[in-house]
C-alpha cells in the first residue's frame, strides 16, 4: 500500500495529510473516475479538507449501510436540548468559580428562548484516529463541564466520525454522574464534507457510487471537489448520522459546514442557490424537532472582502432563511475563525448591511445574529511566543499568565463574540486554559 503527502494550505498554516490508498484517492479528488466536480487545489478549510483522510491502521469492517440510509431507531437517544432554564441553571452552579462576563446570552428567542452560554467552547478537531484519542477527549471533555464549559462543537466528518462517536459516549455518563443535565449544554456539529466512518473497510469509488449516488442522496455534479455536498437530501442523511454518532434526539446547533469551498470551482449563482436550499432543508429539520437551531460555520466565506472569490453574503443569506421560515426562522448563528493573528472578524469591514460595510462580528450583532468562533489559539501556534502588545491587553490575568491564556483572553473578551471554541484533547491543556474562566471577560473597548 503506498502512501503520499499532500500540502494543504489554511488557517495560517501548513498540514501533511499522510493517506493511504493514494492512487485512488488521487484519482477520486480530480474527478476523472467519479466524474465530480473538481476544484483547483487541495485545501484545508476549518476541519475540511480534500481528500478526506483515511486511517488505515485501525480495525475496521466491512462496508455496510453505516451511512446511508440511516434507519435506525431513536428510542435510545437522549431526549431533550439546551434550554433557557437549564442553561442559566449551568451558569448558578459554576458562578462561584466564574468571572464576570464568562457566561453570555446566545440569542435564540422563539420556541428555544435564548440560550446562556460559556465564553470557551471545547472543539474536537484535531488529533489522529486512535482509541486513545478518544480517551483524552472524553476526559477532557468532561472536566471541561466541571469548570464551567457547556458548549461542545464537532462535525461528522472530524476525526472519521470518531470525534462524534466519543460525544455520544461521553454525554450520557456526565449525564449519570451528576456534573450535567441535558438541558445544561449546547452541543454543535456540522455537515457539508464527506464523512467516512473510521470503522468501515473503504473503497472510495464503490463507497460514494453505493452510498450516496445511487441512493439518490446527491448528483455527481452536486459532489464538489471529491469532498463537499450541499444536497438537502445529503445535509438531511449527515444530520441523522449525527444524531446517531452522539445518540442525541436534538443536536442544538447544527451548522452547514464552509459552503465557500464550493466557490473555486461552481458558479457563485449556483452557489448561493444551494445554500438556499440547504437552508430549507434546516428549516424542515428543525420542525421536526431534530435540531434546536442552525447556523453556518465558516473559514473564509464571511471574514474576506467582497472583492475574494470565497466571499459569502451573510445579509442576503439571512434573508434566505426569512424567506422560508418567516420571522421564526431558525438560522441564529455563525461561526469563523478569530483570534490576534486571524482578526478580519473584527477589523475588516467585508459584510454589507443595508448598505453599509462592516465586519463580521458588527454585521451579525446588527442582523440578529450569534457569533460562536474557532481557531481561538490558531491551533496551538499562539500559545508561545505570542506578539507582546496582545499579551498586554490581559493585565488582570496577572504576571504569571501563560502566552496560551492571553490568546484566549484577547479572543473572548472582543465585542461581539459569544463563545471561543479551543480544541482540547488533553486534560492539561483544559486545566491550563480554563483557569481563565476565573476572571472577568468584560469586552475590550
Amino acid at each position: 500500500m503506498l502512501s503520499f503527502s499532500v500540502v494543504l494550505v489554511g488557517m495560517g498554516l501548513q498540514t501533511i495529510l499522510r493517506a493511504r490508498n493514494s492512487l485512488r484517492w488521487l484519482s477520486l479528488c480530480d474527478g476523472r473516475k467519479l466524474g465530480v466536480t473538481a476544484s483547483a487545489s487541495v485545501v484545508e478549510q476549518h476541519g475540511g479538507f480534500c481528500p478526506t483522510s483515511i486511517n488505515n491502521s485501525e480495525p475496521r469492517r466491512a462496508l455496510s449501510s453505516m451511512a446511508a440510509p440511516v434507519a435506525s431507531s431513536s428510542s435510545h437517544y437522549i431526549t431533550g436540548h439546551a434550554t433557557t432554564e437549564g442553561t442559566a441553571n449551568f451558569a448558578k452552579k459554576i458562578d462561584a468559580n466564574a468571572g464576570a462576563g464568562h457566561f453570555r446570552t446566545l440569542r435564540a428567542g422563539g420556541a428555544v428562548g435564548d440560550l446562556i452560554v460559556s465564553s470557551l467552547g471545547i472543539g474536537t478537531y484535531m488529533g489522529p484516529d486512535s482509541d486513545s484519542v478518544d480517551r483524552e477527549y472524553m476526559e477532557s471533555i468532561t472536566r471541561s463541564l466541571s469548570l464551567g464549559i457547556n458548549v461542545i462543537d464537532c462535525a461528522s466528518n472530524y476525526r472519521n466520525m470518531r470525534s462524534e462517536l466519543l460525544i455520544g459516549q461521553v454525554l450520557p455518563m456526565a449525564i449519570k454522574q451528576g456534573i450535567i443535565n441535558r438541558n445544561e449544554v449546547v452541543v454543535c456539529s456540522k455537515a457539508g464534507y464527506l464523512a467516512f466512518d473510521y470503522r468501515e473497510d473503504i473503497d472510495p469509488y464503490t463507497y460514494i457510487d453505493e452510498t450516496y449516488i445511487k441512493t439518490e442522496l446527491f448528483k455527481r455534479e452536486e459532489f464538489v471537489g471529491g469532498c463537499h455536498c450541499l444536497s438537502p437530501a445529503y445535509l438531511k442523511n449527515q444530520l441523522e448520522l449525527s444524531r446517531r454518532n452522539m445518540g442525541l434526539e436534538t443536536i442544538d446547533i447544527y451548522f452547514i459546514h464552509n459552503p465557500e469551498t464550493q466557490l473555486s470551482a461552481v458558479p457563485r449563482s449556483t452557489v448561493l442557490s444551494r445554500i438556499k436550499g440547504a437552508i430549507a432543508a434546516m428549516e424542515e429539520c428543525c420542525a421536526e424537532g431534530k435540531i434546536a437551531m442552525y447556523g453556518i460555520a465558516t473559514w473564509n466565506g464571511f471574514r474576506v472582502n467582497a472583492s475574494n472569490k470565497q466571499h459569502l453574503p451573510l445579509e442576503e443569506i439571512l434573508s434566505y432563511a426569512k424567506d422560508i421560515g418567516g420571522e421564526n426562522h431558525r438560522f441564529k448563528v455563525v461561526q469563523a475563525p478569530y483570534n490576534s493573528f486571524l482578526h478580519q472578524a473584527a477589523t475588516e469591514p467585508s459584510q454589507p448591511v443595508r448598505g453599509r460595510r462592516m465586519p463580521l462580528l458588527h454585521a451579525a450583532h446588527h442582523l440578529g445574529l450569534s457569533v460562536i468562533t474557532s481557531a481561538t489559539i490558531n491551533q496551538g501556534n499562539l500559545s508561545k511566543n505570542l506578539n507582546p502588545d496582545v499579551r498586554n491587553k490581559s493585565p488582570e490575568l496577572g504576571e504569571q499568565r501563560t502566552d496560551a491564556q492571553a490568546a484566549i483572553q484577547f479572543a473572548r473578551t472582543t465585542p461581539g463574540i459569544v463563545t471561543s471554541l479551543l480544541g482540547m484533547r488533553k486534560v492539561m491543556h483544559v486545566e491550563e486554559n480554563c483557569a481563565v474562566i476565573r476572571y472577568p471577560a468584560h469586552p475590550r473597548t
